[in-house]
């Protein structure tokens, strides 16, 4: 079986694809996130999944680098990690009552072969109507300040929740594993 390197330095991927019972390297990759102008969520994911996987191929012989990327849209803005405070309670004011989109770029590269498969898994998430009182208070429990959306829903952020539509929740937290399952396959990986 080929290395794997995970083109990322978020715990929360390391530990998704730790799940997968896989040998694996983490490579922080080092390319400008800036959305392009005009650019869709899911072109900013799948774009920012394949220069990751890119930029980290550079730097090995051999192996196959997983690149992904998560753009979190709420009608037509972009939201990044909120970093603070105001930023979060600012994203769950505008998410309250609403359907917010994650789109996540995954790109599994063969150093070896040049060859890279890609996709994007879109997730959607229904948010309840939302009190200022209600946010102040998930805030204060779980300050997802490192979190596109200002959740995590592994936690008690599934609590701002009426329902999820996706085919895999694990998208939601970075990292698409039934997808990367199916990309690994087509690399002979076998999982299980």
């Amino acid at each position: 079986m080929p290395s794997l390197i995970l083109a990322s330095s978020s715990p929360y991927r390391r530990a998704l694809l730790a799940r997968l019972g896989l040998d694996f390297a983490c490579h922080s990759p080092d390319i400008d996130e800036a959305p392009l102008p005009g650019e869709t969520g899911d072109a900013l994911a799948l774009r920012l999944a394949r220069q990751k996987a890119a930029a980290v191929a550079t730097q090995y012989q051999a192996g196959l680098v997983i690149g992904s990327d998560q753009v979190c849209v709420n009608g037509d803005h972009l939201l990044g990690k909120p970093g603070t405070l105001e930023r979060a309670r600012a994203q769950l004011l505008a998410a309250a009552g609403k359907r917010v989109s994650f789109y996540t770029g995954l790109c599994v590269h063969d150093i070896a072969s040049g060859q890279s498969r890609a996709l994007v898994e879109p997730f959607h998430v229904h948010f309840r109507p939302l009190t200022p009182a209600q946010i102040d208070r998930y805030l204060a429990k779980e300050p997802a300040l490192d979190c596109a959306g200002a959740f995590r829903c592994e936690g008690l952020g599934i609590s701002l929740f009426e329902r999820m539509d996706g085919r895999d929740p694990n998208s939601l937290v970075g990292l698409p594993l039934i997808a990367l399952v199916e990309l690994l396959a087509e690399f002979r990986v076998d999982v299980p």
